[in-house]
């Protein structure tokens, strides 16, 4: 398994673990099936970060000392006051018939809009971050993501190489957690609202339905939930109202 698949296997692991309390590394493995790490290394693997008993507290990833690019923390504190200046981003499992599946959201922080997502069968940067990039693109423009700070947890999608030549070319800032995976509190919440509110509601039977019915989930969340925190509006109505354009 390549070292930029490894801290996000270890978080989807952790993940299903909340889920599932009591299941082994290797029904989890059957679950997940992660490419290139059969089940023994796999469970050798898990083991090695903890997995042996039940999901630890407070969990932390700790290979941090491998010389893989790093971004520091670039939102700590900061109020946000204008669209496209900070997307923060998640990836989560969807469990469906059995198998597992992804969805990698990218999210306004400014009003909480999805800008950008993607669903997918594999962890792979091509399949997850990147097409959801790109969708933010094509949804925002370019010229808006200038100097955008784009902010996610430490998974190896948001700092492979592909991932950075894109950010790059668009210009944009990257930022990551430090300390924890709980450190992406905005993003993790609007995966959970994706996934609970709206995909188990859906119950889509085949990948070519999850497909489909993330996009609705994602324009049903954008132009039909209020927010409190966006004084009951809607994301796309907050927007507009405050007269901010995504071409500005």
């Amino acid at each position: 398994m390549h070292m930029e698949q490894a801290e996000q296997v270890l978080m989807l692991v952790n993940r299903i673990r909340g889920d599932h309390p009591c299941m082994g590394v290797r029904e989890i493995y059957i679950k997940l099936k992660p490419q290139g790490l059969g089940m023994d290394k796999f469970e050798q693997f898990c083991f090695a970060h903890g997995y042996r008993v039940k999901k630890q507290k407070n969990f932390r990833i700790t290979t941090d000392s491998r010389g893989v690019t790093r971004f520091p923390n670039l939102i700590k504190g900061i109020q946000v006051t204008a669209v496209t200046w900070i997307l923060v981003s998640d990836i989560t499992y969807y469990e469906m018939s059995g198998k597992f599946y992804y969805i990698t959201l990218i999210m306004d922080l400014f009003n909480r809009e999805i800008v950008g997502f993607s669903a997918s069968k594999s962890l792979r940067t091509e399949d997850t971050t990147l097409p959801a990039l790109t969708l933010v693109k094509k949804n925002c423009g370019q010229a808006a993501l200038e100097r955008a700070i784009f902010h996610s947890d430490r998974g190896g999608q948001y700092y492979s190489n592909e991932f950075k030549k894109l950010t790059k070319k668009l210009k944009m800032i990257n930022s990551m957690t430090q300390e924890t995976v709980y450190e992406n509190p905005h993003a993790e919440r609007i995966n959970g609202t994706i996934k609970n509110s709206y995909l188990y509601a859906y119950a889509p039977g085949t990948f070519q339905e999850l497909q489909k019915k993330l996009r609705k989930a994602v324009n049903m969340y954008n132009n039909g939930k209020p927010h409190s925190a966006l004084n009951k509006m809607t994301p796309v109505q907050y927007r507009t109202v405050c007269s901010v354009d995504f071409g500005k």
